[in-house]
């Protein structure tokens, strides 16, 4: 995996348990949580941006 410039969630605030996200430079999203860094989920950023705004806009079941 190359080398990656992770950000954290800006609502996980001081916790020591972050949701990190990473741009791949193929375009691949990369997420990961801090406290297990090799677990890393990938995802086309179209097909997250589109399950975001499903999220936001409540149309997924909670």
């Amino acid at each position: 995996m190359p080398d990656l410039m992770w950000q954290k969630s800006s609502f996980s605030a001081e916790a020591s348990n972050c949701v990190n996200i990473a741009m791949d430079p193929d375009g691949t999203l990369r997420l990961r949580e801090s406290d297990e860094p090799e677990g890393v989920l990938k995802a086309r950023a179209s097909r997250t941006h589109g399950l975001l705004i499903a999220i936001k806009s409540g149309r997924l079941p909670g």
